[in-house]
């Protein structure tokens, strides 16, 4: 049972949840000093801040993932301590992670009423499973096939399944972490409708976010944190764009980064007809074509599940390319293993920091030398030359501003948006001519942003060449050079970031339009 004073504490209280002086530290690392938080009942409340701001602790701390060393929480105006997410659930608390804790080889109905089974006998009564997840997605608009395998679902759909794990257990507080960090503007915007249908159906929402545009467009109230503490709560009407950076960041951020016109240079990755296969036999990628060269940045935009993972795990080496060529830095990589085309001249920075870009048990300067611990200076003779690959992680820590306990901690310490850090440091710091970067800001701040865009204008003026694969169209506008649209695995659009518009691109994204010339692999623009 959730421990509950025995005697209402502000009984009448208009606040779904109160937190009070809460702190906690892991180490010499202060992730929470001494934070206050108060979500009004039947409201959406923001909770922003910079990557490492303590946003994510605070929140595991109220859904009982970890204790606080000090501070009080109510909920409904009674005092409560959470030991476990359990007696969170028990108190209608839900939450949805950035990261998803799903089961794939579940379906969905598996993993919305996991943990709250219906039973027939011993057994999960499958056929009402899938009818309880029926009716939970046509209540809150959130459709799904019940009987779909998690593993063949797109990552937007996903997140829906976590949001009617949620819903299916009760909860009337709903946690949501990021979680349009994986969303197009389409679907974020359907995301913000069921979050203001539930608002308006008695439930409250905490919503943590970095992105300016969704905290004016959905929040009631905003609370922001910098480097653990509380700056300061507001309502939406007292809060502007501008005003909410600086208390984020405590400085200007820049809206546009100056990029200067390069010349054509060699081509460091050609795709020719390629096709790759998807789930249960079918195509993801359908013939597809283009160039990227050095000193540009190509960036592929599209909405999520349109060909674009299968498309990067087939030039890195993941996936078998069915029909077609492809050539990094002049040589033909072709079904290449990933460690051929990494010496062939590839950098990659996949969507995915936890699975795929980290080892998050090891340390910073273990992940730093990942793929690279053999070369000079890391290496000195048969030993590890740990003075230097010390010194090399520190410097990138400085560089991307890594918010960490020091080089000798492990990677899973650090949160989302610092992890994605360090995996871009790493692949950025070896010289390669060709960067392939999947999602390189999702779920980062836009002081965090703003320093891996300049990274990677920096490269591109270096003359590296640098394909990007985005579904933020604020990025996607930002940076590139090109533009690519992928839709049903082919590229439908190509277009000079300078001469389109996001409307343009959007009626592409959507399938309304296509190009022949660029199916066809030809110029566009």
């Amino acid at each position: 049972m959730t421990r509950q004073e025995s005697v209402p504490v502000n009984a009448g209280s208009d606040y779904a949840v109160e937190m009070r002086n809460i702190s906690k530290s892991f180490g010499d690392v202060k992730a929470n000093e001494d934070v206050h938080l108060a979500v009004r009942k039947g409201s959406i409340h923001c909770l922003i801040g910079e990557n490492g701001a303590g946003k994510s602790t605070l929140m595991s701390i109220l859904y009982g993932i970890i204790q606080p060393d000090a501070g009080e929480i109510y909920v409904n105006g009674r005092r409560c301590v959470i030991r476990n997410p359990r007696e969170a659930n028990a108190l209608g608390i839900g939450m949805v992670h950035q990261h998803f804790q799903l089961v794939d080889s579940f379906t969905v109905a598996e993993n919305v009423v996991f943990g709250k089974e219906p039973r027939k006998g011993w057994l999960t009564d499958r056929r009402k499973a899938a009818e309880i997840t029926r009716k939970l997605s046509e209540e809150y608009g959130l459709k799904v096939d019940p009987a779909a395998k998690i593993a063949d679902l797109p990552v937007g759909i996903r997140q829906r399944v976590e949001l009617l794990k949620a819903l299916h257990k009760g909860s009337d507080i709903l946690i949501l972490d990021e979680p349009t960090a994986v969303l197009t503007p389409q679907e974020t915007k359907e995301l913000f409708a069921t979050l203001r249908n539930l608002v308006a159906g008695g439930k409250t929402v905490i919503l943590i976010t970095h992105k300016m545009e969704e905290v004016m467009s959905v929040s009631d109230r905003v609370t922001v944190l910098r480097r653990g503490k509380t700056v300061g709560t507001m309502e939406r009407s007292e809060c502007d764009e501008h005003k909410l950076s600086l208390m984020m960041v405590g400085r200007q951020v820049e809206a546009h980064l100056p990029k200067p016109e390069m010349p054509q240079g060699k081509a460091v990755l050609e795709v020719s007809g390629v096709k790759v296969g998807g789930a249960q036999g079918t195509l993801s990628v359908r013939g597809v074509s283009f160039t990227v060269r050095e000193g540009e940045i190509v960036t592929i935009a599209g909405v999520e599940g349109n060909g674009q993972s299968e498309l990067v795990e087939a030039l890195t080496g993941l996936r078998p390319v069915l029909e077609g060529r492809v050539s990094v830095g002049g040589r033909d990589v072709t079904n290449q293993s990933p460690a051929a085309i990494r010496r062939a001249g590839l950098a990659h920075v996949p969507s995915d920091r936890i699975a795929m870009g980290l080892s998050v048990g090891q340390s910073l300067e273990e992940n730093a030398v990942a793929g690279h611990h053999r070369m000079r200076p890391f290496r000195r003779g048969w030993l590890m030359n740990h003075r230097e690959i010390r010194k090399f992680t520190e410097s990138l820590i400085g560089q991307f501003d890594v918010r960490c306990g020091g080089s000798s901690v492990a990677a899973g310490t650090l949160s989302g948006g610092n992890m994605q850090k360090l995996v871009i440091a790493r692949e950025m710091s070896y010289g390669a001519r060709f960067l392939l970067a999947s999602l390189p800001t999702r779920g980062i701040d836009i002081g965090a942003s703003e320093l891996v865009h300049k990274h990677l204008i920096e490269a591109r003026n270096a003359g590296t060449g640098i394909l990007v694969v985005s579904t933020d169209l604020d990025e996607v506008f930002r940076i590139s050079d090109r533009i690519l649209v992928m839709y049903n695995g082919e590229v439908v659009g190509e277009f000079r970031a300078d001469a389109t518009t996001r409307e343009e691109l959007g009626l592409y994204m959507i399938g309304a339009r296509r190009q022949q010339e660029a199916i066809a692999g030809g110029e566009a623009i």
